[in-house]
């Protein structure tokens, strides 16, 4: 892995740190992508599809008055049919795109998007080559092959990853390849694999392109949605994420449990041993509770000496075991070397009938609370 991580900085151009290690697995497939960085690219993604469609939707019919000059009317008639076609498929994309955050509805407008004008090609070829044009028209007319050639470079200002660069890339490149298929007998080899190669390359930069786009995204996101002292998920960050998670699981009917963690007594290692000793406490903490994790489970700094643990697809009875195997297992120790305790309040949506985001962390909080007036060192969930 960490030969991998140098060869993609040094492709990428990216610095120590901007990527870690784990991390570089995302560049290749989204498949390991958390869900916020999943939500931030896919709502990038529909807004550039968007104003794609938005700038094609007024060029496409643009160009029809240097088809009507140049070429001639059988031709250009049946071209400028095409292109008003074209351009209401581009309006109603810019209409259609939603704004849900879903990596499923980014990939069916970029997939629309690129599927217009590449059918539009293969079309204009088709007519292109039933006509033996000259001079002006002839110059017009080549201007047609080069449209494999934008859209791939197009591809560039999309954040993808290499898996998805290559299913985009594909239908693009056989678009072209069978555009030529259906002329043969007009078109050469040399002249075919030598556009083909070129148009490989485009693809390949663009791609590298992309790929250069979410390595800086996915750092970016990094920076900003984990806490800096204990690498926790900030606070922000933790309510997208118990908002995607809530939604997640009312869509598919299926439990989720969050506990309210607040250590016990911390303001006394500030007090007696200084705020270095606390935040180097803090951290132990965060630690010993990131090892018991499951993989899809979420820690979260709330604030202070508190944190909200996101347990998806986990009812009350699978929460309370792991809350409690997580405390006997420990929390760490204080300065003094006594152990570190936390009081912790369970709450969770099925058991609760609970789906609003406030009202279950408000739950949780307050049955944290009564494991305080409880004694502390405990879990109440209810």
């Amino acid at each position: 892995m960490r030969i991998t991580h140098t060869i993609w900085r040094g492709v990428l151009g990216l610095l120590p740190g901007e990527i870690a290690s784990n991390e570089t697995g995302w560049l290749l497939s989204p498949h390991q992508h958390m869900p916020l960085l999943q939500q931030r690219r896919a709502l990038m993604l529909l807004n550039r599809v968007r104003l794609f469609a938005l700038l094609f939707a007024l060029l496409t019919p643009l160009w029809s008055v240097v088809d009507m000059m140049t070429l001639p009317a059988a031709l250009w008639e049946r071209l400028v049919s095409m292109r008003l076609l074209a351009t209401v498929a581009f309006a109603a994309l810019v209409m259609w795109c939603p704004h849900d955050g879903r990596l499923l509805r980014a990939y069916q407008g970029m997939a629309t998007l690129f599927a217009i004008p590449t059918l539009f090609y293969i079309g204009s070829h088709l007519l292109l080559t039933q006509h033996h044009l000259e001079g002006v028209s002839a110059a017009i007319g080549t201007g047609y092959a080069f449209l494999p050639f934008v859209l791939l470079a197009a591809f560039a200002i999309f954040p993808l990853t290499l898996l998805e660069n290559l299913a985009f890339v594909m239908p693009v490149l056989l678009a072209y390849a069978l555009a030529w298929s259906m002329d043969w007998s007009v078109a050469s080899w040399p002249s075919f694999g030598g556009e083909f190669w070129l148009l490989s390359l485009l693809a390949g930069v663009s791609a590298l392109a992309g790929i250069s786009q979410l390595a800086f995204i996915i750092a970016l996101v990094g920076q900003t949605i984990r806490d800096p002292l204990t690498t926790a998920f900030s606070r922000r960050s933790g309510i997208e994420m118990l908002e995607l998670q809530l939604v997640n699981a009312e869509r598919n009917q299926l439990p989720l449990a969050i506990a309210f963690i607040d250590m016990d007594h911390f303001k006394s290692i500030n007090d007696e041993f200084g705020h270095a000793a606390g935040d180097k406490t803090l951290k132990l903490l965060v630690q010993q509770i990131q090892q018991n994790m499951r993989r899809g489970d979420v820690l979260v700094r709330w604030g202070g000496e508190e944190f909200l643990l996101l347990m998806p697809n986990t009812d009350r009875v699978q929460a309370e075991i792991a809350l409690e195997r997580l405390r006997q297992q420990g929390l760490g120790q204080r300065p003094d070397g006594t152990a570190l305790t936390a009081s912790i309040g369970l709450a969770e949506r099925l058991a609760d009938k609970c789906n609003a985001r406030r009202q279950l962390v408000e739950l949780a909080d307050a049955r944290m609370y009564r494991a305080k007036q409880l004694g502390r060192n405990q879990v109440v969930s209810r």
